[in-house]
């Protein structure tokens, strides 16, 4: 039996397309779409290391709208995600906008420095826990993307891949389109911080 090219690029897209929602066994879901502002949660706050070992906070993103990636090097969906993300962080910089990647791999920064040097990643990168995933709901799947509003809140989720970079860049217009009604002064968000 032969197989024509043509068969076997459509069987090679179709797998990959099926294997790359996201990076587990869980089915994918997307959740997608900005939330009412009413039925927003507070994102957790965190302080996490970044490439450089600085202590990054969250809540140092105040005013911003940020979009919180979790993601991984060996996962197959981040890696369509972030090139997205890295127009976006270009795009929207000087207009109140900001992306946070937080890598979850286990290697730490001896597979995430490499990785961020050669896909030329211009946005922050910090290194993930466990006690920060499980913040987030779990994260059974990567990437898990979080776009907070200027006041600290969730207002969309997507895990796995998303529907793609239209879908975010029609959220992050939305979200700075919005009035700044409901800050306590400039810049000041909603940040839920863990009691101590």
């Amino acid at each position: 039996m032969q197989i024509s090219r043509r068969g076997l690029l459509t069987s090679a897209v179709v797998g990959l397309a099926a294997g790359a929602v996201s990076c587990s066994e869980a089915p994918a879901v997307v959740h997608a779409a900005v939330k009412p502002e009413k039925d927003r949660k507070p994102a957790p706050d965190f302080t996490l290391k970044d490439a450089s070992g600085a202590s990054v906070k969250l809540s140092d993103y105040r005013g911003k709208v940020v979009l919180l990636d979790f993601w991984a090097t060996w996962c197959g969906p981040c890696k369509i995600e972030i090139p997205w993300f890295i127009e976006f962080e270009q795009t929207y910089k000087d207009k109140g906008f900001a992306v946070i990647g937080v890598s979850m791999d286990e290697d730490g920064w001896n597979v995430v420095k490499p990785y961020i040097q050669e896909r030329k990643m211009n946005y922050r990168v910090l290194l993930g826990t466990e006690m920060i995933g499980q913040l987030y709901g779990g994260l059974d799947a990567l990437p898990s993307t979080f776009m907070i509003d200027r006041s600290g809140k969730i207002a969309s989720v997507h895990i796995g891949l998303a529907s793609g970079k239209d879908g975010f860049q029609n959220e992050i217009n939305s979200l700075l389109a919005a009035p700044r009604a409901g800050l306590a002064g400039p810049g000041v968000p909603a940040f839920f911080r863990r009691p101590e």
